[in-house]
């Protein structure tokens, strides 16, 4: 079954996206991010991130892991990083169009999904 634009964000599939379409307005973005609570916009307006700080090393790679899992899925590639041992953050944006699209807050919503607690 199809998703359409009015199904929740974590009931949706990201679409390829090789360019040719704009990145969203900032007004476009507003609606999106208050179903992904979680997220922030970079001062660029191009990304959205969030961090999770986790208990210990183990958990947090395991969790970077699963999230990359989930990426290749959707086959909508966030940049992951880990620092301090434990503190994750993940930033999603479109490259293909330099900003954000709804795969970006597609697969946000799905990364929300399965973080912990």
């Amino acid at each position: 079954m199809e998703s359409c634009p009015t199904d929740p964000l974590v009931a949706r599939h990201c679409l390829p996206c090789e360019g040719g379409v704009d990145k969203l307005t900032p007004s476009q973005v507003t609606p999106l991010l208050t179903q992904v609570p979680q997220w922030c916009v970079d001062d660029s307006g191009d990304r959205i991130y969030r961090k999770i700080k986790f208990r210990d090393f183990v958990a947090a790679l395991a969790y970077l892991n699963r999230v990359g899992e989930l990426a290749e899925e959707e086959q909508h590639h966030p940049d992951l990083h880990l620092a301090g041992y434990r503190q994750v953050r993940i930033e999603l944006t479109t490259h293909a169009i330099g900003g954000l699209s709804e795969n970006d807050f597609i697969l946000a919503a799905k990364i929300d999904a399965i973080t912990p607690g």
